[in-house]
């Protein structure tokens, strides 16, 4: 997204406060709130479907370079391209099996945000013409194994793909296989982002069912609607999942810190190169004891990067991000920023969600999180299903966003991003069962038509 501000590095050793303070820092008036869309795309050859290499004619480093005829400046990690910056506060950058996210600055609006989505797409797409290659919105890569997918040369990949596979069994595919789509959103006040997160945890497995859309696994069914929500049930327990402490009377700003002062470490970077320290403590690296660093404390910046090591549903920087989508096609990469937006933009929208969760206890929460992979808007809850939970939510997000009043100057508001979302909850069928009967019918039963019919 372009926003995280690691600061100045301090030559005094950081203190548990200056972490809570770094966090509270994120706090601005409603005035100044912004909307930051990230989401990732997979790019595979036209010729054969494969998914691009880093080198090669055509291949991820040649997209990344052409794409700076547009404007983009590179960033580079031992001499080779891996991300590119823009002069707004957007980004691309690469996944570890070469996804392409677009990281996009923080626009004051939903139509700013799709407008931004338009002409990223509009100018990866140009490329693609010229080099031969598609853009495809999914959850999870389609058709071809895990172990065929091409690495990235990051160095922080190569140190997580060591890592991975020591915490559970699904990392690898995390990394290379998956896609996703989320919202970057602001807060005034410790009261208020406790009140944001709270909403975003409980109601995170309905947004995970509107989403849901990776059904393939190796060309063919993988028994779940949202294969990418399940993968992170067995990621790392150490930094995934619903975060019950969130829930708990008291939690702010300080009870993150600590949460996150427990969440291993994978690197440190120093002069342009990561060095491991993968299961080490970063409270040991506040008190100079890192292994392979004596005495060496960390900055603000080495605290920036530990914070983006963590993968729960929702997760605080100096804002609030919304993890639980599986990406998919223009119109919903649209629909989530609306839907977020509508439900915790506008106080009064933001008090009915409040009131829509409150009495939902933690078990039926952590029940709705291990349910909707599998089921979507089909999950029973209470005496309904995640559609009726679905509904509701998204008539408070009209509401909120009709509240907001915000128009595109042809008379629309940002209502109309919520209109995909409608259409799915109302029929309570997942994008991923509409795939699933592609593939059972007119596809008859291979995943390949996905790389035209869904392409961007």
């Amino acid at each position: 997204m372009g926003r995280t501000d690691a600061g100045s590095v301090t030559q005094e050793p950081l203190t548990r406060q200056d972490l809570v303070d770094d966090l509270a820092a994120g706090c601005k008036q409603a005035v100044h709130w912004r909307i930051g869309t990230e989401h990732e795309k997979f790019v595979y050859r036209l010729n054969d479907l494969r998914p691009l290499a880093y080198e090669g004619p055509a291949g991820i480093r040649a997209v990344l370079e052409g794409l700076t005829r547009f404007g983009w400046r590179p960033i580079l990690e031992a001499g080779n391209p891996i991300a590119l910056l823009d002069d707004n506060g957007a980004s691309i950058t690469l996944e570890p099996g070469g996804q392409l996210e677009l990281s996009g600055a923080p626009l004051e609006n939903v139509h700013q945000t799709c407008a931004e989505i338009d002409q990223h797409l509009d100018q990866v797409k140009k490329l693609g013409a010229e080099l031969g290659f598609g853009l495809l919105g999914l959850g999870y890569q389609p058709k071809w194994p895990v172990e065929s997918l091409p690495w990235m040369p990051k160095g922080r990949y190569r140190i997580m793909r060591a890592y991975m596979p020591k915490r559970g069994k699904l990392g690898l595919e995390m990394m290379q296989a998956t896609c996703t789509v989320q919202v970057n959103l602001d807060f005034d006040s410790e009261a208020t982002m406790v009140q944001m997160f709270r909403i975003g945890l409980a109601l995170q497995p309905v947004a995970t069912a509107l989403f849901a859309n990776s059904p393939f696994r190796n060309g063919t069914p993988n028994g779940y609607l949202s294969y990418r929500s399940h993968i992170w049930t067995d990621t790392d327990p150490d930094r995934c999942g619903m975060l019950p402490f969130v829930f708990d009377d008291g939690f702010g700003f300080e009870r993150y810190v600590d949460y996150m002062l427990d969440v291993p470490m994978y690197f440190v970077y120093r002069d342009g190169r990561y060095i491991d320290v993968a299961g080490q403590s970063f409270r040991d690296f506040m008190a100079g004891r890192l292994t392979g660093l004596p005495g060496e404390r960390p900055t603000r910046a080495d605290w920036a990067d530990h914070l983006t090591t963590a993968f729960p549903e929702v997760r605080l920087k100096r804002f609030l991000e919304m993890r639980g989508a599986d990406a998919g096609p223009w119109n919903r990469l649209c629909a989530l920023p609306a839907l977020w937006v509508g439900l915790l933009y506008d106080d009064t929208a933001r008090a009915a969600a409040a009131d829509l969760i409150a009495d939902w206890s933690l078990a039926e929460i952590v029940a709705l999180r291990a349910e909707v992979p599998l089921q979507a808007l089909k999950t029973p809850f209470r005496r309904g299903t995640v559609k009726d939970v679905a509904l509701a939510m998204l008539a408070i997000a009209d509401q909120g966003l009709r509240r907001r009043n915000r128009g595109d100057g042809l008379g629309r508001d940002e209502t109309r991003y919520l209109n995909p979302l409608f259409r799915i909850a109302e029929s309570a069928l997942s994008p991923a069962e509409e795939l699933l009967a592609a593939f059972e019918r007119r596809w008859d039963g291979r995943v390949d038509p996905v790389f035209c019919e869904y392409a961007y």
